[in-house]
């Protein structure tokens, strides 16, 4: 185990973290909002003097491999959601410090779960903080520290990538990963402001229209206002609708699209599945729904907003789906499940998963009936090996179990079933609105502290793909020659 390189890696982590402050705490100064200012700069100093701490007898030696890499990623994410916790806790505008880490583990984590009554009585400076972390966390603070800094070697940044990115593949666009992880980012960033500029043709305010493209990148989902995006135009809500699908995508998909090679990003499975399904599910929705708007148009409209971001995980909300009909909830409840693609910001199961499950699944049916047949099970045309399948398989279990725990603690708050189940799914699945009680209109805070620490925990969980956060809790991991 490579600890110095360990401390190397947290200590860039947190001084990034303490740049991205600054411009909240500018925004704070402009308005005056004194406690604001009071916590942003507490925090920024905290940060900058445990990043100089932790970069006391650095070693030049920063190669890291699979386990270093997990273990930076996880104790990052950790990190930075308590660090970024500390403005809303010491301007006690979130009196709680706890309420104020599930808070912002659901804003680093694209979550959007939030345990606020009021969202608009925190002060603009918390509120395009509390946004931000969407925006950062949705592309991973690590890839932006990949991107912009000659840390290590290929082979080293590779773990670090791997261990971030959500999806069950990490490949390089191209030869060089540095170079691939920029355009990333280029992708990401032209994206995001893209979407800004559209909301703003739109009469949106330009606050709302920088905090909204943000929520909307990361598919996080927190809003400016306690009505979330009703308050807004068709128009707006139309492009924010059609942003979403465009951020659950798989990235890699949109460098293939600038090459011009349109018939592989036609030939992606995984693709043509998301797509597919936003349709049939807007379809099944709509149709379901057509009581409680006075248009078919409204019902398309609310139906496919409410589908693209449930099933990019993003969370935004246009109207209470809460009280659809119960065949619209369960669709919805299902949908948070599958989620969007690897490759992208959004979270869930990953449909790309679901698809080697299932032709795994064809091919157990058809080796009971043909024994001695041979098939090979591929994706977009390559053979899935061994090692990929089984990760497939690793996680679905590590999904599964976590899920069973988290329902049966949070069940001790004897909250009704939909909470309970509609609450974890979402958190693991970081995608924040749930169902009942934690539905559009209703927030997290009618949990108690143990149940926050738990779907805190799962957020985590879901937005690092289990194994970085399990992996901390291996001593083996943390042997300093373990084999």
């Amino acid at each position: 185990m490579n600890y110095r390189a360990i401390r190397f890696f947290l200590g860039h982590i947190l001084r990034i973290e303490a740049l991205f402050m600054l411009p909240a705490l500018l925004l704070s100064l402009l308005k005056s909002e004194w406690s604001a200012v009071r916590g942003f700069a507490v925090a920024i100093i905290l940060l900058a003097a445990i990043s100089l701490l932790l970069h006391i007898k650095t070693s030049r030696d920063r190669r890291i491999f699979a386990r270093e890499g997990f273990i930076i990623v996880a104790l990052s994410w950790i990190l930075l959601s308590f660090f970024g916790a500390l403005p809303f806790y010491i301007s006690r505008e979130i009196p709680s410090l706890l309420d104020a880490w599930f808070e912002t583990v659901s804003g680093f984590t694209t979550t959007g779960a939030t345990i606020l009554k009021d969202v608009e009585a925190l002060s603009m400076g918390l509120l395009y903080w509390r946004s931000f972390t969407h925006w950062l966390g949705g592309m991973g603070v690590l890839v932006f520290l990949l991107a912009v800094l000659p840390l290590s070697g290929g082979g080293s940044t590779l773990h670090l990538l791997k261990a971030e990115s959500p999806g069950p593949d990490t490949g390089k666009l191209t030869p060089k990963l540095k170079q691939s992880v920029g355009i990333l980012y280029l992708i990401y960033v032209a994206l995001t402001v893209l979407q800004t500029l559209l909301l703003l043709a739109g009469g949106m305010p330009l606050f709302d229209a920088v905090t909204t493209a943000f929520g909307t990148a990361g598919t996080g989902g927190f809003s400016v206002l306690n009505s979330s995006m009703a308050s807004y135009s068709h128009y707006c809500q139309t492009v924010v609708a059609i942003f979403m699908m465009l951020f659950g995508v798989n990235f890699s998909i949109y460098y293939l699209v600038l090459l011009g090679q349109l018939k592989r990003v036609w030939k992606n499975e995984e693709l043509r599945t998301y797509l597919c399904l936003i349709l049939a599910a807007t379809l099944i929705v709509t149709l379901n729904t057509l009581k409680s708007f006075p248009s078919f148009f409204d019902a398309l409209h609310h139906g496919y907003f409410q589908v693209v971001s449930i099933m990019t995980t993003t969370g935004f909300a246009t109207v209470d789906f809460n009280l659809w009909p119960e065949l619209s909830r369960m669709l919805l409840l299902v949908l948070m499940v599958i989620g969007a693609c690897a490759g992208s910001t959004g979270g869930g199961f990953k449909i790309s998963r679901l698809l080697v499950l299932f032709k795994s699944f064809r091919y157990g049916m058809k080796k009971l009936i043909h024994p001695n047949a041979v098939k090979v099970i591929t994706l977009d045309g390559k053979r899935i090996d061994r090692e990929n399948l089984a990760s497939v398989h690793w996680f679905s279990m590590a999904y599964f179990l976590s899920v069973c725990a988290s329902l049966l603690i949070v069940s001790l708050d004897n909250h009704s079933m939909d909470t309970s189940i509609s609450g974890v799914l979402a958190c693991v699945n970081n995608i924040g609105p749930g169902l009942d009680v934690i539905g559009p209109v209703g927030n997290y805070s009618v949990f108690s502290p143990l149940s926050k620490l738990v779907l805190s925990f799962d957020m985590l969980l879901g937005r690092l793909e289990f194994f970085p956060v399990l992996l901390l809790f291996s001593p083996a991991v943390w042997r300093k020659h373990a084999k």
